[in-house]
Order: structure tokens, then sequence, then C-alpha cells
């Protein structure tokens, strides 16, 4: 009856990352940090076990001479995050 939550998506950070990823496909480091209201540090943590899952791709490169990272969400993990919704529906009941 119940299916298996993702344990890479159960975390609340890794979760709010992929939300915001799902409806705006690529995001900077520092648009992430503020909507999440995470520290950088526990942030870069979180979106590298994104980034080893396969869920998110990081790019890293310089804007005015500025370090810039680039989340974007990967099918593979748009697949992950619409299983793991479907399944957390199983049980609220719907």
């Amino acid at each position: 009856m119940f299916k298996d939550l993702d344990p890479i998506l159960h975390s609340q950070l890794r979760l709010a990352v992929m939300s915001l990823l799902i409806s705006v496909k690529e995001a900077e480091f520092t648009f992430l940090r503020e909507k999440t209201n995470s520290t950088a540090g526990n942030l870069s943590v979180q979106i590298q076990k994104l980034k080893d899952a396969g869920y998110i791709d990081v790019i890293k490169q310089f804007k005015d001479n500025y370090p810039q990272t680039i989340c974007k969400i990967t099918r593979q993990g748009i697949k992950a995050f619409e299983a793991y919704v479907g399944n957390l529906q199983t049980y609220l009941g719907k």
C-alpha cells in the first residue's frame, strides 16, 4: 500500500532545492540559498548529494570575474521528483 520514499529527496533542504528547480529548470546557487534560507555550507553539501545521485547538473563558471554556480535539474531528477510526489500521495490517501 505505502510506497518507499526516495531517501535522497526525503531531506527537507534537498526536497526544497528540487521543488525550486522543477519549476525554473535552472538556478544560481545564490538564488537557491536565499529561497531555502540555508547556509552556503549546508546547501553545498546537499547540492553535491543531489549531483551524486544524478538528479541535478552543476555548472561552475565565472561571470564578471566572480565565481558562479548554476544548478540544473536532469531528466532523471524530474522522474525521481515526480515518483517521490506520487509515492507521497499514497501516504495522503490521494
